[in-house]
């Protein structure tokens, strides 16, 4: 039987076809092939533009799903360098399965979920030493955007008020050199773990080459998780000389620093403090957020304060169901304050109470709209001296790329009569002044604040 020229043409496009289609496949079997964050993997993103490993795409509910279940990875990639590790003889505890397990139920709630690509790619980086943001942190995106404002709170903390043989000013903190840019950092994150720990021992995750957990259909692995290992130091300065021995770790892009800083918090404050912090409003302390992840106020509070109070009322309250909410039990050296375009006064148990309010230092963690910032002031009695707290300067960091230096801003808190029920005001927050302001009021009722030429922002 003869094959006619149109059938044979037609065969020999087909055949060309095929052998695209195949050497297409290869060439995305070659990307994938690449597993684990530690290579120069392409990640793909899901079809909210967030980035997922490229092992797994998500579902809708931030899920991950296996290769080939989900859509076909976007021909933008993403390549998240090689993690700083140390070797698996370094005399740390190895991470188990069961460990891994609760470490994953404690932040997600279930062993499925895996942190999204901005939380992988965080770590803690500043700005150039000797400038206007020497003392000041790199902030991305996503949910880690809040720990490293938190962390950049006792940054300020260490270089303000407790370095020695430095003067507590504005200009101190523009020049400051890299190495006491480091020493800050180890300081802050010793302080804060060391806290964390009760003021007894502290536990910082470093990773290795090895792996000591397998994923398995009840755990999926993330091939970082799976390579800890565990160090538990028993004093605070070995903690601070152990964690600049290794700071690298922390700092370097790639090594995912602040996943690493938010597991030693929490193996720190270890699983059983972490349970009796918690309470009914909130079981873990991560909640999903357009396909990514956001902190809960327990992990903001755990920073804070070295416990993971899910709320930020002083002590315990009652909720509508008559169930105990836990608040905040001390004063802290970094406080909290938050303020929302929908904020309502009379929701009790939302408003800040006292104890995040009036820290011991004059430096505030903020929440602005969702939005985490840092107040601050370089007098150390301010919250101390009603004399000083009538007129005072506050600096302000947003993290945002915009913003070249702090913002001072002059506060005044005599009250003015001509500042209050002005005409179109309406008592609408937000309505007639910058959301920082409105930040500002929360603390101090009827503040005026100068920008001092700054244009309003936020």
């Amino acid at each position: 039987m003869q094959v006619s020229d149109q059938e044979q043409s037609s065969r020999e496009l087909d055949l060309e076809e095929i052998t695209r289609k195949i050497s297409f496949l290869d060439k995305w079997r070659e990307i994938f092939s690449y597993r684990g964050l530690g290579t120069d993997n392409a990640t793909p993103q899901n079809h909210d533009g967030n980035h997922v490993s490229a092992d797994e795409t998500e579902n809708a509910t931030g899920i991950p799903q296996p290769r080939g279940q989900g859509h076909l990875p976007s021909s933008s990639l993403c390549s998240i360098p090689k993690p700083s590790i140390i070797s698996s003889k370094s005399g740390g505890s190895p991470i188990s399965l069961a460990m891994a397990t609760k470490l994953r139920q404690s932040l997600f709630g279930n062993t499925i979920h895996v942190f999204s690509y901005d939380w992988k790619k965080a770590y803690f980086r500043f700005h150039d030493p000797f400038s206007d943001l020497a003392f000041t942190l790199e902030v991305g995106k996503g949910g880690a955007r809040s720990i490293q404002m938190a962390v950049q709170g006792f940054i300020i903390k260490d270089l303000l008020f407790t370095r020695k043989g430095k003067d507590c000013n504005f200009h101190s903190l523009c020049a400051v050199s890299k190495q006491e840019q480091e020493q800050a950092l180890a300081v802050a994150l010793a302080g804060i773990l060391w806290a964390a720990g009760a003021a007894e021992k502290a536990t910082v995750c470093l990773v290795t080459e090895h792996t000591y957990v397998t994923s398995n259909p009840d755990y999926s692995g993330d091939d970082f998780t799976e390579r800890l290992q565990l160090f538990e130091l028993l004093e605070k300065e070995a903690t601070e000389k152990f964690i600049y021995d290794h700071l690298q770790c922390f700092k370097e892009e790639g090594g995912h620093g602040v996943i690493l800083f938010l597991y030693s918090l929490i193996f720190s404050r270890t699983f059983e403090r972490l349970q009796k912090d918690l309470d009914a409003s909130s079981t873990h302390l991560l909640q999903p957020h357009a396909g990514g992840f956001l902190c809960r106020q327990a992990v903001l509070n755990m920073i804070l304060t070295g416990r993971a109070s899910p709320n930020v009322f002083n002590g315990c309250q009652k909720g509508k169901s008559q169930e105990i909410l836990h608040g905040v039990l001390t004063r802290s050296d970094v406080g909290y304050l938050w303020w929302g375009k929908d904020t309502s006064e009379d929701d009790r148990l939302s408003q800040v109470g006292s104890r995040l309010k009036t820290p011991k230092l004059p430096i505030w963690l903020c929440n602005i709209n969702g939005n985490p910032s840092v107040l601050f002031s370089t007098n150390r009695q301010l919250l101390s001296d009603w004399k000083v707290e009538r007129r005072f300067d506050l600096y302000f960091y947003g993290g945002q790329p915009p913003q070249k230096k702090p913002v001072q801003l002059t506060v005044d808190t005599h009250s003015h009569h001509w500042e209050r029920n002005q005409p179109g005001d309406g008592h609408v927050p937000g309505r007639r002044f910058s959301p920082v302001e409105m930040l500002i009021r929360t603390k101090w009722r009827e503040a005026t604040i100068n920008w001092n030429g700054t244009i309003p922002f936020f």
